[in-house]
């Protein structure tokens, strides 16, 4: 027997509730109920678009070391975050794989309902415009908001659901793993994701935030970047000059080498024979003065009590030296010249001062005195980054030179006198003092805007006038 194709439907008030009931799908499911699934299955994918969109921000903000420091505390889900952030370009793939595939699936199925009440065009712009505001709030800002305030915990939760997901969609995830590592292959591109995060600048940077926010103390702050700036120190810029050097001859009593020590306050004397380009050693003056009171040995010499010391360039790197000195168990290194010229001597307490600031002892001045916001007295030998540091000024460093006197005679070009001034760049400096023909004091003060304006227009005018005048 045959079915017949068309079926007459009655007229009346029953018959749109008929129509609506009709199987036009074909499954058994009335129009009604397959418009209330589709809506579930929506919902659905948007809580799977929020756990994907939210877990790319909780497992690449969590930074290696404090996940290292989950996994020795043993955190349930640390060994999992780890296992996949271990393969960082793997983990992105799944990631954006599964959440691309919810977000278009939303897409497609809302067009479909939307089609059996609306005309093809309209629900197409619906569904457009509809989900990409569901997908923006529920799918991308409020789960990433999430995850950003609670990322290490959010990150341990979804470790095993996110393994799941890759379990899960892996046909789809390796094909697009390969594909996309032959794309980065051909055109040259890197993985940053699988680089270090973290650089130098980005550190410093937060030291200054933390700053400001008042979560480290500035004093904290400067010992830090003293930390960063010493692996790029060399030994002519912490030595002590030659001419600040005591040291003694080879040939001198043992008594006259401890009251060199007394008198200079020493504890470690170099010793020299014939000159100061010439060290063979130093001494120090607990050996003096056991020997003294009670050697043993009659007649010992100075000679006998010169413990060995390092020769190193002026351009020795400070970090290198100061393990150097600590593996020989040393205190004191001499500096020299590409011609061998004994320059200084450096301590470990002078590169310790690199970090911890200026160590000071007995009646010894503070290097640096700030007059006010915009001024400060500081000796000939202070290192211009920190008359910089101090005032917020940006004098440049040269070849030549890294002290505050050094950058005066390389402005000058000759010997100063105590009382004359050169400006820079904003910057004022007037020469306190001098010692025969050492700057042993300058007041550096920072002009205002106006000040330093002024400043300038005077040195071109002057430029200008000794321009006319040859």
């Amino acid at each position: 027997m045959g079915i017949p194709l068309l079926t007459t439907v009655p007229s009346g008030p029953s018959t749109v509730a008929t129509v609506l009931e009709v199987d036009v799908l074909g499954f058994g499911i009335s129009e009604t109920a397959f418009a209330a699934v589709g809506a579930i299955v929506i919902l659905v994918l948007i809580g799977l678009s929020a756990f994907f969109s939210s877990s790319e921000i909780a497992m690449f903000s969590l930074a290696s070391h404090r996940l290292d420091k989950l996994v020795d505390d043993g955190k349930p889900g640390a060994e999992m975050v780890k296992r996949l952030k271990d393969d960082p370009h793997r983990l992105l793939v799944t990631i954006l794989v599964g959440n691309n595939l919810v977000n278009i699936a939303m897409t497609s199925i809302s067009t479909g309902l939307l089609a059996l009440y609306v005309s093809q065009g309209q629900a197409v712009a619906i569904s457009t415009f509809g989900i990409t505001a569901l997908v923006l709030l529920f799918g991308e800002s409020a789960p990433k908001s999430y995850a950003v305030e609670n990322t290490e915990s959010w990150a341990l939760s979804i470790a095993r659901p996110l393994k799941l997901a890759e379990y899960v969609l892996l046909p789809l995830i390796v094909v697009f793993d390969y594909l996309t590592r032959q794309i980065n292959r051909i055109t040259g591109g890197g993985s940053a994701i699988e680089t270090s995060y973290v650089t130098r600048d980005e550190i410093q940077g937060m030291i200054e935030t933390g700053e400001r926010e008042g979560v480290i103390e500035e004093d904290e702050r400067e010992m830090l970047q003293r930390i960063f700036r010493f692996n790029n120190t060399i030994a002519k810029e912490v030595m002590t000059p030659r001419l600040d050097v005591t040291a003694i001859d080879a040939e001198s009593t043992v008594e006259e080498a401890i009251e060199t020590c007394v008198q200079s306050g020493h504890a470690r004397i170099p010793i020299y024979e014939g000159s100061l380009d010439n060290v063979i050693g130093v001494v120090h003056i607990r050996d003096l003065v056991r020997d003294l009171n009670y050697g043993e040995t009659a007649n010992l010499g100075l000679e006998d009590l010169i413990q060995p010391t390092l020769h190193v360039p002026e351009s020795k790197n400070v970090d290198d030296l100061l393990r150097e000195m600590r593996a020989d168990r040393l205190r004191i290194a001499i500096v020299i010249d590409e011609f061998g010229t004994t320059e200084g001597i450096v301590s470990v307490e002078d590169m310790i001062e690199e970090i911890v600031g200026e160590i000071l002892e007995g009646g010894e001045d503070e290097p640096i005195e700030l007059v006010d916001d915009d001024t400060l007295v500081a000796q000939g030998e202070v290192n211009i980054d920190a008359v910089n540091e101090a005032l917020d000024i940006d004098l440049p460093e040269g070849e030549e030179f890294e002290t505050i006197a050094g950058f005066v005679f390389n402005r000058a070009g000759r010997l100063v006198e105590a009382g004359e001034t050169l400006s820079y760049d904003g910057v004022e400096i007037t020469v306190e003092s001098v010692e025969n023909t050492r700057i042993t004091a300058a007041r550096v003060h920072r002009l205002s805007d106006a000040g330093a304006e002024a400043t300038a227009t005077g040195e071109a005018e002057a430029d200008g006038g000794a321009g006319e005048t040859d």
